[in-house]
């Protein structure tokens, strides 16, 4: 690792001696100070009053961010997609009626300028991170980007693909644990907190952690964001539906709204223990 890091195959992204990490700043929310950023909302978008209801959950519990998906990379092509730019609108209404700035994922490089025209944030999904005409055009849009991990990609293989935002003229970039693919089948993924403390030293840019997508189901996924903010977590990252019964998407790890104002208590006690807020 040491070795790679000091070789400069990262130069925009690797941390100098002394340097803090940087601040993104997306609306009024700031990754990497001394607040945990807590967004929440829904897998997939799939209505007005859904997104609504999910947006003020996250509010009342003291969140930052909306979250929701307006296209869904699916690994059936049968399952629900999304509903595409009717989403984004959703978003867009539940934006202005509560004040939090969203992130929405990006799939096709065709669709980054209607996006960034709409949200807070693109999101670089897993199975995206190395779609290289997608990171590019990313960094070209002047929107700040959240990238997650891919369930089979490495650190460097990460950094790299930040490297190809931030090499297009990108300035805010965010990394998102949200697990890695291994033997065991116990949870959907491994989440690899130790890959949070690395980040936090090999790079200047701040991490944050998915931990629904870790769990796969919702009982766990306090217990993992929890884990996250004591490894340094700038942020979490979590699924919740008004009704997670009937979500379109990953209903089984989505929580509800209860379930997410425990999640915010819970972590917000494990922020205070290491000197930050949330």
């Amino acid at each position: 690792m040491s070795d790679e890091r000091h070789s400069g195959a990262h130069p925009l992204t690797a941390r100098q001696p002394g340097q803090p990490t940087t601040i993104v700043q997306v609306g009024a929310v700031a990754f990497g100070g001394d607040r945990v950023v807590l967004i929440g909302g829904p897998c997939a978008v799939e209505g007005h009053a859904q997104v609504g209801r999910a947006a003020r959950a996250v509010f009342e519990a003291g969140g930052g961010m909306l979250r929701g998906g307006a296209w869904k990379p699916r690994t059936s092509p049968y399952d629900f997609q999304g509903l595409g730019p009717d989403g984004l609108e959703h978003l867009v209404a539940a934006r202005d009626a509560t004040g939090l700035p969203f992130v929405t994922e990006v799939l096709d490089p065709r669709d980054v300028e209607l996006v960034a025209a709409h949200a807070d944030m693109l999101q670089i999904g897993s199975r995206s991170v190395q779609n290289f005409p997608l990171l590019r055009e990313a960094g070209r849009s002047g929107r700040p980007v959240l990238l997650k991990r891919g369930m089979m990609t490495t650190v460097a293989e990460w950094l790299h693909a930040a490297e190809h935002v931030l090499a297009a003229g990108g300035r805010q970039v965010v990394f998102c644990e949200r697990g890695i693919r291994t033997f065991d089948p116990t949870l959907r993924n491994t989440l690899d907190v130790g890959a949070v403390a690395v980040l936090r030293e090999l790079t200047h840019f701040p991490v944050i952690v998915d931990p629904s997508h870790a769990a796969g189901e919702a009982r766990f996924v306090t217990a993992l964001a929890r884990a996250a903010v004591a490894a340094g977590a700038d942020g979490l990252l979590v699924e919740m539906h008004p009704d997670p019964a009937a979500a379109l998407s990953d209903a089984a790890q989505s929580l509800t709204p209860a379930q997410f104002r425990e999640l915010a208590d819970s972590c917000r006690a494990v922020a205070r223990a290491v000197g930050r807020d949330l």
